[in-house]
């Protein structure tokens, strides 16, 4: 009976975190602050509590969640109505180097050691501080540099190119699959496609594995092994 219960309470724990998870909306590690990467520790923490803790009422843990997730969201939708307050709940970038010159003021507020700075620096592909313009440590812990000027990628607009641009291709067939919507979004039909997969060699949608179409309404298939 107890597994029972442990087995039931683990997985309402996991359906009440995936709800939570899906309000809050998906961010990636390094798009966490560090308000939000402590609440969802604790959050994942209540839910393990609630999963295996048979003694205390199981509805304690559960508003616990609720609260933790509700601030989060209630934060969140405050830094976006008032952006002044955003620095004082998010916290700022910091720019710890710039124009040659490390601020070692800086590193101590944003607690780094000129190791760790350097070690980003790499993790960046940056082996050589010369190299670097500016350095901003973000309120995410992430660092972005701006390279020099002769380090940085050529782009066509230093050379007075102007390319063409460019557009996503849509999918066309996927598995086997005739997308109808994607298909009619583009104002083509079956009749289009069937005469295309004929000029291809190509018997039916079935026999291939991805068909994407580009804006000049040119179909290139991908058959699957």
């Amino acid at each position: 009976m107890e597994v029972l219960r442990v087995v039931l309470f683990s997985l309402f724990s996991a359906l009440t975190l995936f709800v939570i998870a899906k309000i809050i909306g998906h961010k990636q590690v390094a798009q966490l602050d560090f308000f939000d990467y402590i609440t969802g520790i604790t959050i994942g923490s209540i839910a393990a509590e609630l999963a295996t803790n048979l003694e205390d009422p199981w509805w304690k843990p559960l508003i616990s969640m609720l609260i933790y997730g509700f601030i989060t969201i209630t934060l969140s939708k405050i830094t976006c109505k008032f952006p002044k307050l955003r620095k004082y709940i998010n916290g700022t970038p910091t720019i710890l180097m710039d124009n040659g010159k490390l601020y070692r003021r800086n590193m101590k507020k944003a607690k780094l050691e000129l190791s760790e700075f350097m070690l980003m620096c790499r993790q960046e592909g940056y082996f050589n501080l010369n190299d670097i313009q500016t350095a901003i440590f973000e309120y995410n812990g992430k660092l972005t540099i701006l390279p020099i000027s002769t380090k940085r990628p050529l782009n066509p607009e230093d050379i007075k190119l102007e390319p063409t641009p460019e557009y996503i291709n849509t999918e066309i067939i996927m598995d086997g699959r005739i997308l109808d919507e994607n298909l009619k979004r583009l104002g083509l039909d079956k009749t289009w496609l069937k005469t295309q997969l004929t000029e291809q060699g190509y018997h039916n949608a079935k026999e291939v594995f991805l068909a994407i179409c580009d804006k000049n309404n040119k179909l290139s298939i991908f058959k699957g092994e």
